[in-house]
């Protein structure tokens, strides 16, 4: 501000008010004060007051009713459906629909309140000083006194319709976020349990596409191999081939140390699911003098003597292994799928 001092001529020497002469200051800016409080026409007739109550209960119940359109709009509409719709063009009815339903409950629950508290609750303007930052414990029974003349005032209390649909539209708007989530993909279901591995299907190598035979697979050497019936140009091969992939692995019989796996194995040749159990990185390198794979995204070890245990590294468990056996044909053969889901563990395994 300046420091020059304002000229005498240009100050209010004597200013005229609805309340008489206030004698000449030196703030150019007279306080206006707060004008005169006049009452509503809900104030001084119940009878208003009770239609302003029906109107924000109608509002509440048309958000209510909205959220239920919403939700209905959700299971009806297929999300594919495409619809002309005036002026709007070709729109999607789903979208279209959501939007509307969801936009409705929102602004009735709105203007129900805007509603609420320009008819109903009270209107007074009351001026209070400032008080310091700290909270004095005078200043706390005075907050909490006006709060509770603040809840009086609002008739939440006594107006039991208002209350009613007001808890009614709050408890159901969240439902269209819960509903929402359904989108975020399709339910797994069991998909994430089973695989294409079936009693009965051949083992197929990954490079030839032609079935394995036990003397296809020897000592020390490490084969992948897919379900019988897997195609490359098939629609959903690369979400089937994430579970069914298999690492096979040829060792002694008497180096295999784990008892199971042993029986699972035919003549030696043993059968793992080549998809790491931590996040899901497919396994490439096998050390052939110790059988241990090792997992080259983050380092996860894995004994195929020892039931594929984790020996190292992130992963949460041991690989799953697959049954094998030898057809009347002489070719490889699973027979069933795998144990237990592979890859990494999901809230669900349990």
């Amino acid at each position: 501000m300046s420091s020059q001092k304002i000229p005498e001529d240009n100050l209010p020497v004597v200013q005229e008010t609805a309340q008489g002469a206030v004698e000449g200051t030196d703030d150019p800016f007279a306080d206006p004060g707060l004008p005169a409080h006049k009452p509503r026409i809900q104030d001084i007739d119940e009878r208003a007051a009770n239609r302003s109550e029906r109107a924000v209960a109608f509002m509440f119940t048309l958000s209510m009713l909205s959220t239920v359109g919403f939700i209905a709009s959700y299971v009806i509409f297929p999300v594919d459906k495409i619809v002309y719709i005036w002026p709007f063009g070709h729109v999607s009815p789903l979208n279209f629909s959501l939007g509307l339903t969801l936009g409705f409950a929102l602004f009735f629950i709105g203007a129900g309140a805007v509603h609420w508290a320009r008819t109903l609750m009270s209107d007074v303007e009351v001026a209070d000083e400032r008080h310091p930052i700290e909270a004095a414990p005078e200043v706390k029974a005075k907050v909490l006194a006006d709060f509770k003349a603040g809840a009086e005032e609002s008739a939440i209390g006594r107006r039991k319709l208002i209350r009613t649909t007001l808890f009614g539209a709050l408890a159901l708007v969240p439902l269209s976020g819960v509903v929402l989530l359904r989108d975020l993909g399709p339910l797994p279901e069991k998909k994430l349990r089973t695989t294409m591995w079936a009693k009965g299907k051949l083992l197929v190598n990954m490079n030839t596409g032609e079935p394995l035979r036990p003397e296809h697979v020897p000592v020390g050497s490490l084969t992948f191999a897919k379900p019988e019936g897997l195609e490359e140009d098939s629609h959903d091969f690369l979400s089937q081939i994430a579970k069914a992939a298999l690492m096979i692995v040829r060792i002694e019989p008497d180096d295999i140390k784990d008892k199971r796996q042993r029986d699972w194995a035919h003549e030696g040749i043993v059968a793992f699911s080549k998809i790491c159990t931590h996040v899901g990185c497919p396994i490439s390198l096998y050390e052939q003098q110790t059988h241990h794979v090792l997992c080259p995204c983050h380092q996860s070890t894995f004994d195929l003597s020892d039931g594929a245990r984790v020996i190292f590294g992130p992963a949460g468990h041991a690989l799953p292994q697959l049954r094998i056996g030898v057809n009347s044909e002489g070719n490889l053969e699973a027979l069933g799928d795998f144990d237990e889901p592979v890859g990494p563990s999901f809230w669900e395994r349990g």
